[in-house]
């Protein structure tokens, strides 16, 4: 219910009050927007483009979400990032703005990110051409309010534009370009130190990632990470081998101690997960 409330704020009079205010004046007092009528439609400027409440000629040309860039999350702190709209419409455009959404129905999503105030939802808005601008607003994604489903999917768009003829359109299925993952960690401890040549070195560590679902992080369990190699004085590292990490995220494999340098470990990320080194761990072998 918090959720279908926030959205009915935001798809409401929260989202649509900078959408009131002409863009070369947006730092007036905000006026009331007038309710527009839904009506169903489809574009695919940008992939189907859900359905239209309103009538009128604008076109979303591009939506475009933290400069392209997949967003990486964590447990606790909230991450800020923006949201680009690009519309255009023959009489030209006004302002637009909008939100994340992720579920089938855009008035009981299954999870939302929006901006973090009410003033942050006034966009900054750049003129093209005649026909044709991109706005931007900044939308904050909080890890209290996000669940393990929203990572590696592309999330809705919801975007409200309005035109130069003060005509509303809230399309609610605009498709964004970049993906949620849930932040990674990775740690190396080679041992013993100091070793000597032609001994065993055990070579440890752990990979996790933030669980949004338990708010901590935990294992990323049977993934290949790889061990690699620095030799002191070397500007480069070699990979050793490929290790997996255990039911608990763990990993833990064995070489023979040869010269000084430094071990790390390098998970090459996935569609849910990003990429990620460990810092690098000198053994000095005599």
């Amino acid at each position: 219910m918090r959720i279908r409330a926030t959205v009915a704020a935001v798809s409401g009079t929260l989202a649509l009050s900078a959408l009131a205010v002409p863009a070369a004046h947006a730092g007036d007092e905000p006026v009331a927007p007038k309710a527009s009528a839904a009506v169903a439609g489809a574009g695919d400027a940008v992939g189907a483009q859900g359905a239209r409440r309103a009538a009128a000629d604008v076109t979303v040309k591009d939506v475009t979400v933290n400069g392209g860039k997949d967003v990486v999350i964590g447990t606790t702190a909230k991450k800020k990032f923006s949201l680009a709209i690009t519309a255009s419409d023959p009489v030209g455009i006004k302002v637009s703005s909008g939100f994340l959404w992720l579920g089938d129905d855009v008035d009981a999503p299954t999870g939302i990110i929006t901006p973090a105030t009410e003033a942050e939802y006034n966009p900054t808005c750049d003129t093209l051409d005649d026909t044709t601008s991109t706005c931007t607003v900044n939308v904050t994604a909080d890890p209290a309010r996000l669940s393990n489903a929203g990572a590696g999917v592309r999330w809705n768009v919801y975007a409200a534009v309005r035109n130069n003829d003060d005509e509303l359109v809230e399309l609610t299925g605009l498709k964004s370009d970049i993906r949620l993952k849930r932040a990674s960690r990775l740690t190396v401890n080679a041992s013993p130190e100091p070793v000597k040549k032609g001994k065993t070195i055990t070579v440890a560590g752990a990979l996790t990632r933030a669980n949004w679902d338990t708010k901590k992080y935990a294992g990323y369990t049977k993934q290949p990470v790889k061990l690699q190699f620095k030799k002191k004085g070397a500007s480069a590292y070699t990979t050793v081998k490929t290790v997996k990490s255990d039911r608990k995220g763990n990993l833990k494999t064995t070489v023979k101690a040869s010269v000084d340098g430094t071990f790390r470990y390098v998970f090459a990320g996935t569609s849910t997960t990003p990429a990620v080194t460990s810092a690098g761990d000198a053994v000095d072998v005599r």
